[in-house]
């Protein structure tokens, strides 16, 4: 039996309807793939991903609600990202330069700025992000 508790949170965005958004994304089997900004990681002194790392997907109140394992990790400039990992992402993305704008809108949200500690943060064509892919290990029951 899985202990949630000992496995690292794997927090989607923040807390509010586009996290569970994304959580039901996931559920569904329909994302598979996310991306994050690479300084995001270090403001946060969080060490990258790793293939065959194991996560505890939070909902909204930061519970468990799935077993993610870790399947890939690119570092990347914002410019390479591919069609496929938008289209994996599970949004409903049709093309790159519409995964792009809604993600430059997160990026450039009040929320993104506070936790990097910079009201003017922006991202470029060159801004290295983080593209990971997992897959769901197990559905934590519910009341789990």
């Amino acid at each position: 039996m899985t202990t949630y508790d000992d496995l690292p949170p794997y927090p989607m965005a923040f807390p509010g309807p586009l996290r569970d958004q994304l959580v039901a994304a996931v559920l569904s089997g329909a994302k598979t793939s996310t991306t994050g900004l690479l300084t995001a990681y270090r403001v946060e002194g969080e060490p990258l991903p790793e293939p065959g790392q194991r996560s505890a997907l939070v909902d909204s109140d930061e519970r468990p609600v799935a077993v993610l394992e870790i399947t890939d990790v690119r570092v990347l400039p914002l410019a390479e990202v591919d069609l496929q990992h938008a289209l994996d992402e599970g949004e409903g993305y049709t093309s790159v330069a519409e995964w792009r704008s809604s993600h430059e809108g997160f990026w450039h949200g009040p929320e993104m700025r506070e936790l990097l500690a910079d009201p003017g943060f922006t991202v470029d064509d060159d801004t290295l992000v983080v593209a990971e892919r997992f897959r769901v290990v197990e559905v934590v029951p519910a009341g789990g």
